[in-house]
């Protein structure tokens, strides 16, 4: 099945799960658990923050190791996951 490209679609699951283009970004994620307690991501609009946020929400949310497993495997941070994947009740707003 050939790859999708993702125009208007800012979620990172559905990126994933409908194979849709999608450039890993998951390299940053050690370097984001080192940084201090409070980060502010600051980028103008329609600038890939949304993708990123999901993405770091699949990541760090209480869910099956099956739904890691299929969305990660591919991934630079599916083999070696942080200790901190998958422990966080994630709460999200969307305005």
């Amino acid at each position: 099945m050939a790859k999708g490209i993702p125009y208007g679609i800012s979620d990172f699951s559905r990126l994933i799960d409908q194979n849709y283009y999608y450039v890993d970004k998951t390299h940053f994620i050690p370097q984001i658990e080192e940084i201090a307690n409070y980060l502010f991501l600051i980028r103008p609009r329609r600038f890939v923050t949304s993708v990123f946020l999901t993405m770091m929400r699949s990541y760090y949310v209480l869910s099956p190791t099956d739904r890691f497993a299929d969305r990660f495997a591919n991934l630079w941070i599916g083999k070696p996951p942080t200790p901190l994947q998958g422990i966080y009740q994630v709460l999200s707003f969307d305005f």
